[in-house]
C-alpha cells in the first residue's frame, strides 16, 4: 500500500461507519415566542396531516398512505420491521389494537374517527414500547372500571395501596446512581438561547427536584453536563429524525445518557401564555421540557391522560403540573425529596391550560370565598 493511499482508505471508512456515529447536522436556531399572539399566522400543513384522508379503513383496504401510518406505528415500537407496503393487513390491525388500548380508546382495529383525532395530536418521539415491552395499558392485566364515555375503553390497571397506577420505566429500570443526587445541565452553545428560554428549563427540573431528592444545576460546560440539552431540526444524527411542524416535539434518552433533543422547527411559546388563536402550530416549551425530563430520569410513557408522561399533547395546551401517577412513578426510582410532603409546590402549582380555561386553584378559592359570605348573609 503506498503512502497516496492512506487518505482515500481514511475517507472511505469514514463513510462507512454506522449511522449512529455520524455527526448530527447542524443545530437549529430555535423559534421563540413570547407569548401565542406574537406567532405569524400561516397556512401550515403538520407532519401527520395526511392521515386525515385514512378515516374508516379497516382489515382488508388498500389505500395510498397506509405505509407511512405503518411507519409511524414502527416508529413508537408498534409494528416490528416489516413490508412498508398500502395493505392493511394483520400486523396493522394488531398494532392499531394495541395503540387503542394505550391511549384507552375502544380497541376496534379499525381507524375510526377517536382514533384518528388521537394520532394525529403532536406528541413524544420515545417509543410506547420499546424491545416488545410496555407498561402502558396493554402491558397490563384487565380490571374492574366504570362504564368508558363514547370512543374510550375500559382501562387497564395496575393497583398498588388502592391507587390506579399507570407509570411506567424503562427496560431494566435505569436511574441514575443514587450516590449522585445532584445532576448538572447544559444547552448546545449553537442554539444561542436567551435567559428567559434557560428560566423555563430551570421551572421544568425544579418540578421534578421538588418531588425527590434530586437537584438540578446549570452548567456553563456543554460536554462535562450530566444533561445535554439541544434544539436540532429533521435528520440530527441519533436516528430519530425530527419532522417538521407538530408531529414530534421532542425525545429524550434514559438515565445515564442524558440527552435531551428537541424539535428546532416548532413554533414554542415561553410564557405559558397557551390560548386560543389563529396560530394552531403553537407549542408550549414547559409543558414538552417537563415531560422529556421525566424519560432523562427513567420513567417511560403512562396511559392517564392528565399525566405529565401521557405521550402526547395537543397544540395550544399547557400541563406542566406533576399528576400523582408521575410522583408516584418517579419516587419508586429515587424516593421523595427531604422537604415533601405529598402536595405540589404552591409556588410551582398550576392549572393545565387548556385553550385558555380558569386556573382551577385560583377558581376554588374564590367560590367557596363566595359560598362563605352567602351562609354569613344567611
Amino acid at each position: 500500500m503506498t503512502n497516496n493511499n492512506i487518505p482515500k482508505l481514511l475517507f472511505m471508512l469514514i463513510l462507512s461507519l454506522p449511522s449512529f456515529f455520524a455527526l448530527p447536522d447542524l443545530p437549529s436556531l430555535p423559534h421563540f415566542f413570547p407569548n401565542i399572539s406574537s406567532i405569524p399566522h400561516s397556512n401550515i400543513t403538520a407532519a401527520w396531516d395526511s392521515f386525515q384522508k385514512l378515516a374508516g379503513c379497516h382489515s382488508g383496504d388498500k389505500k395510498p398512505g397506509l405505509a407511512k401510518l405503518k411507519q409511524y406505528f414502527q416508529n413508537f415500537g408498534y409494528l416490528n420491521k416489516s413490508d412498508i407496503t398500502d395493505d392493511f393487513d394483520n400486523a396493522l390491525e394488531s398494532a392499531l389494537k394495541t395503540y387503542q388500548l394505550n391511549f384507552n380508546l375502544n380497541s376496534t382495529g379499525e381507524l375510526d374517527d377517536f382514533t384518528l383525532k388521537q394520532i394525529l395530536q403532536p406528541r413524544c418521539g420515545v417509543a410506547d414500547i420499546v424491545n416488545g415491552t410496555t407498561t402502558m395499558n396493554s402491558g397490563k392485566p384487565q380490571a374492574n372500571s366504570p362504564a368508558p364515555s363514547p370512543g374510550k375503553s375500559h382501562v387497564t390497571t395496575k393497583i398498588h395501596l388502592g391507587v390506579v397506577a399507570h407509570y411506567s420505566f424503562f427496560p431494566g429500570s435505569p436511574r441514575w446512581a443514587s450516590k449522585n443526587n445532584e445532576l448538572t445541565y447544559a444547552f448546545l452553545p449553537q442554539n444561542q438561547l436567551d435567559n428567559s428560554v434557560k428560566a423555563v428549563f430551570a421551572t421544568a427540573f425544579d418540578r421534578w427536584s421538588e418531588v425527590t431528592p434530586l437537584t438540578f444545576i446549570e452548567t456553563p460546560s456543554f460536554n462535562k453536563a450530566d444533561i445535554k440539552i439541544g434544539f436540532f431540526s429533521r435528520d440530527h444524527g441519533d436516528g430519530e429524525p425530527f419532522d417538521g411542524i407538530l408531529g414530534t416535539l421532542g425525545h429524550a434518552f434514559s438515565p445515564p445518557s442524558g440527552h435531551l433533543h428537541l424539535d428546532g422547527d416548532e413554533n414554542w411559546v415561553i410564557n405559558g401564555e397557551i390560548l386560543r388563536s389563529a396560530a394552531e402550530d403553537a407549542v408550549d416549551l414547559e409543558s414538552v421540557v417537563v415531560h422529556e425530563i421525566g424519560h432523562l430520569l427513567g420513567l417511560g410513557h403512562s396511559s392517564v391522560e392528565n399525566a405529565i408522561m401521557f405521550p402526547s399533547i395537543s397544540s395550544g395546551i399547557r400541563r406542566v403540573e406533576l399528576a400523582g401517577d408521575d410522583i408516584e412513578g418517579i419516587q419508586a426510582l429515587y424516593g421523595s425529596g427531604p422537604d415533601y410532603n405529598g402536595s405540589p409546590n404552591p409556588t410551582l402549582q398550576e392549572r393545565d391550560t387548556n385553550k385558555g380555561m380558569v386556573d382551577r386553584p385560583f377558581l376554588m378559592r374564590w367560590l367557596g370565598l363566595g359560598f362563605a359570605v352567602v351562609l354569613f348573609v344567611l
